[in-house]
């Protein structure tokens, strides 16, 4: 039997009339880097592969556990035990066979943060909720070397988007985490995320929400929508096509209830209207 041939311009003819040929080529030459491999790093991966990009820089330390079944892509009963960055990179290069990784598997930290961010055109977001220092670092290094830095994250059955362009509002004028405790991070980082909290009236059971051990409730709805609105938006940044809202600007969409919520927080979590939102959240989740 012929081995199968990979063709580009066939794989993604589908993307034509949405972009144009010239805009395919462009997107085929961009680098992107995504620190984490999960439930929304692994669909952000192969997103952006389906879309033709070519080139990443893929960071990951975890292996896939039963735990994962319910929302990561990668997670099945033939990846148990197996790195996470071995399994997407597969997968990735089975849409893609040309696609260039750069993979880092003991994930992103001070030592390779800069060889992490090399050539890079864009940061996406990846990163387990929970694991809030080196996001801090990361989104402080791209705010340093001019990289846009954007972040879809999984709320309940809906997303939030945010976005962080270069000579805009930075990661830490919005969050202002420098310096606080890591529980109060992780409520500035839910809270910025979603100042709508549109989630918030249907979470049945807050004590799942345990931002001690570090596990928080998710659905694959949320993963899947996260990964849709990152793609549209790195599209746009990527090919300087179509606005995207920068910080202090924020979006959220949740399909439970129906509704999109456009937020604007000048002075971020400074906003009285943040202090609120995260007093609220503080009491709610014990």
């Amino acid at each position: 039997m012929t081995a199968p041939i990979f063709d580009y311009e066939t794989a993604f003819s589908r993307n034509i009339g949405w972009i144009t040929e010239r805009e395919q080529q462009v997107l085929r030459y961009k680098r992107v880097a995504i620190a984490g491999l999960g439930g929304v790093g692994g669909r952000h991966l192969l997103t952006l592969a389906r879309l033709g990009i070519q080139n990443f820089n893929i960071a990951d330390l975890d292996v896939f556990d039963v735990a994962n079944f319910n929302r990561q892509l990668g997670a099945d009963m033939t990846s148990l035990g197996r790195p996470k960055i071995d399994v997407m990179s597969e997968l990735a290069l089975a849409v893609n066979p040309d696609i260039d990784l750069r993979r880092f598997p003991n994930g992103v930290d001070e030592r390779n943060i800069d060889e992490f961010l090399d050539d890079v055109d864009l940061y996406v977001d990846g990163l387990d909720f929970f694991v809030v220092d080196i996001r801090e670092q990361v989104f402080a290094k791209c705010a340093e070397r001019g990289i846009p830095a954007i972040t879809a994250a999984p709320l309940g059955m809906g997303t939030a988007f945010l976005a962080f362009m270069p000579g805009k509002m930075t990661f830490e004028e919005y969050f202002q985490m420098r310096g606080r405790p890591t529980r109060e991070k992780l409520l500035r980082f839910l809270v910025g995320l979603s100042p709508a909290m549109l989630q918030m009236s249907y979470l049945v059971d807050p004590s799942a929400a345990d931002f001690e051990n570090h596990k928080g409730p998710s659905t694959p709805m949320g993963c899947d929508l996260s990964a849709g609105v990152m793609g549209s938006m790195a599209l746009k940044i990527l090919l300087g096509r179509g606005g995207v809202p920068a910080a202090p600007t924020g979006l959220h969409f949740d399909a439970f209830r129906n509704k999109l919520a456009r937020t604007w927080r000048p002075l971020g979590m400074a906003n009285p209207l943040s202090k609120v939102v995260l007093a609220i959240a503080n009491k709610r989740l014990g």
